[in-house]
């Protein structure tokens, strides 16, 4: 794998986990506020969220990387 290669599964991983991580621990505003949204979530915690969102695909990344270097998964054709 090259590393242009390890960046965009990287960045692909990184956008499939960011959107199974959003919803984890949202509550909604207990009154709607003029200017919000009824279901706009309280305190929606973003930077934690993107900081977590990071060490995980990190991780899957890695695992990946490993499968693909021990040619357990293969893109080319036999």
């Amino acid at each position: 794998m090259s590393w242009v290669q390890g960046v965009v599964a990287y960045v692909i991983i990184w956008w499939l986990v960011i959107f199974a991580v959003l919803p984890v621990g949202v509550q909604p505003t207990e009154k709607g506020e003029q200017g919000y949204a009824a279901g706009a979530p309280r305190n929606p915690r973003l930077g934690l969220k993107a900081l977590a969102t990071t060490a995980i695909a990190a991780v899957i990344w890695l695992a990946v990387y490993l499968l693909i270097r021990a040619n357990l998964i293969s893109f080319r054709t036999p």
